[in-house]
């Protein structure tokens, strides 16, 4: 049975478990790291280099025999005859021989024969010779060849994200390109007669096209690749065609037309274009009204035309397709916080409280905002989550831990 059906009420994460049974990773493609930041990679990621790939220092000082130095104090130094230098891409071109030392520079090559360094802060340069008032341990300050990483260990597994810390391990090992998942395309349709542009005179009783904005914003937040946009006012004719056009994307989203209005067109032009649902309606608020179906090459999504509720059902059902879609974790915009003030609500639909989070000593801390009506567009600015609360639940006190969606 189609969910949504003889009037009932889909749950969030029953919504959410629908959409993801059907969102296999997209195909990979060569990235170049350059490119790659917040993608997501599609296999396992071997090392091809070891990393560092020498013994180097760790510090400014002197290359020495360990032995050497056994008894040097700050009173009693031992004094070494300075037989060379190592420097950062160059290193010394001499063996260090027993009473020498070889001056270095953090980077360099520890040169044949030496086993520590001493830093140049425990030394005193004379000349050609250094009097050294320590002692040196055996692989003092010297950093070993393969420390951090060898060949053929695992850099990254699949389905990592890169962020620049793994696009500069990548680099480190001369990993120039990078499979990844490709990023889904996603088409963004606002539907009604009352929508105008951003630039348009103001006419009574129409609506500035916010979600035109909003929704690829959010799109590309969550890592869609082309995003398009569209308008299409309350005529069927002219809605089917538009959905035809954004069936061509991986994903896509139609914002308001989802209802059963005499004006609202879009779940028949679904049907029409063969948009299989899976669900219609879940136990939310905002975002009752929203729709999910499968085309024959894409996802489909039908949200609120109310820009709060799209912006909510956005979030919670379609950035985990997107992620999803890109072989990432969607779960990863999840976490638990503190209510910081208790919340009522009637036992009838879950509600998606927006709030700001605030790090505390035991975790975060969330506050809602003081306005959360559906059509309070400012409430979203400044949020950080939306706090969810069980459709059941009808009281959450202060201090209660909840679920939450964070923001991008």
């Amino acid at each position: 049975m189609i969910a949504g059906m003889n009037g009932e009420l889909t749950d969030i994460e029953s919504a959410r478990e629908l959409i993801l049974a059907r969102c296999a990773a997209l195909p990979a493609e060569s990235v170049p790291i350059g490119d790659a930041l917040d993608r997501t990679t599609a296999a396992a990621i071997l090392s091809r280099e070891r990393v560092p790939g020498f013994d180097n220092s760790a510090m400014d000082g002197y290359a020495v025999r360990a032995a050497d130095l056994s008894g040097a104090t700050q009173a009693a130094p031992v004094t070494l005859k300075v037989a060379d230098e190592s420097r950062a891409g160059d290193a010394a071109s001499v063996p260090l021989a027993v009473g020498e030392a070889i001056a270095i520079s953090t980077g360099a090559v520890i040169p044949v024969g030496a086993d520590a360094v001493v830093r140049v802060e425990d030394t005193e340069r004379d000349g050609n010779g250094v009097a050294v008032r320590a002692e040196a341990k055996v692989g003092g300050n010297v950093r070993r060849a393969g420390e951090d990483i060898e060949p053929g260990a695992v850099l990254l597994d699949a389905g990592a994200r890169l962020g620049p810390a793994e696009i500069g391990v990548l680099a480190s090992v001369g990993q120039a390109k990078v499979d990844c998942h490709r990023r889904p395309s996603v088409a963004v349709l606002s539907t009604g007669d009352e929508l105008i542009g951003v630039s348009e005179p103001m006419r009574e009783g129409a609506v500035r096209n916010s979600n035109s904005y909003a929704v690829p914003a959010l799109a590309a937040a969550a890592g869609a690749g082309e995003v398009s946009r569209e308008r299409v006012g309350d005529d069927r004719a002219q809605t089917i065609e538009a959905i035809g056009r954004g069936l061509g994307a991986d994903v896509l989203v139609v914002c308001g037309g989802i209802s059963v209005g005499p004006h609202d067109h879009v779940k028949a032009a679904f049907a029409e274009l063969g948009v299989e649902q899976v669900f219609w309606r879940v136990s939310l608020k905002p975002g009752k009204p929203a729709w999910f179906g499968v085309g024959e090459d894409s996802l489909v999504f039908g949200l609120p035309g109310n820009p709060v509720s799209a912006y909510v059902t956005f979030l919670l059902f379609v950035r985990p397709a997107l992620l999803a879609l890109q072989g990432a974790d969607p779960a990863r915009s999840r976490t638990q916080a503190r209510l910081e003030h208790a919340y009522e609500k009637p036992a009838d639909r879950a509600h998606a409280v927006r709030c700001s989070l605030r790090l505390e000593a035991d975790g975060w801390s969330a506050t809602p905002a003081p306005y959360q009506g559906s059509h309070v567009m400012t409430s979203l600015v400044g949020a950080d989550a939306l706090a969810l609360i069980p459709a059941t639940t009808t009281r959450v006190e202060a201090g209660e831990r909840v679920t939450v969606e964070l923001l991008p």
